[in-house]
């Protein structure tokens, strides 16, 4: 049976481990899926899913820059990833700023406060990173995910196409000003 509500004691954050990157690949695919597959696994959903969220690709974000990924740890196995670009452009105001690139957490885990701390967490991070503000991207028919951001302070500012294959999908950018609360 799954408690209700975590203890504090069996949730834990940190930067990403090689040795984790099967297990968050799996992570990433699953929410990945639960969120945009609405009619079903697609070739497009499935091909974009599997090359984005391989192993592979997860180890090589590691290697490359592990403080792109935050996870969150329940009995040291993975529930919930961040993963934050230092290296981004707003699409909208063309400014670099650190852009939230994923805030995933699978499904079992919803409603027990595993998203707000990662968002916390990478928040956290950015500001201390000497960054004062963070952007997102998120798909227009996610409500769920854009009443959760619009709760934490972050403003709509424009949309923009995110293509996968032969489609294109509407995204609503959003930004937040960050300040000290975020230390």
């Amino acid at each position: 049976m799954i408690d209700k509500k975590l203890k504090d004691s069996e949730i834990s954050f940190g930067k990403a481990n090689k040795s984790d990157s099967l297990r968050i690949s799996i992570l990433l695919k699953t929410v990945n899926i639960e969120a945009y597959a609405w009619n079903g696994i697609s070739s497009e959903i499935a091909s974009y899913t599997t090359k984005r969220f391989s192993p592979e690709s997860i180890e090589r974000i590691i290697n490359q820059s592990p403080e792109q990924l935050i996870i969150a740890y329940k009995n040291g196995n993975p529930i919930g990833v961040a993963e934050v670009l230092y290296k981004s452009k707003c699409p909208i105001k063309n400014t670099d700023v650190p852009e939230l690139s994923k805030l995933y957490v699978l499904a079992r885990f919803y409603g027990q406060g595993i998203g707000l701390r990662l968002l916390h967490e990478a928040e956290k991070e950015i500001w201390r990173k000497g960054f004062k503000e963070v952007n997102l991207e998120v798909w227009t028919n996610n409500n769920r995910a854009i009443v959760f951001y619009k709760k934490r302070g972050y403003q709509s500012i424009g949309t923009v196409n995110f293509p996968m294959d032969e489609n294109t999908y509407e995204n609503l950018v959003m930004n937040k000003v960050l300040n000290e609360e975020n230390e």
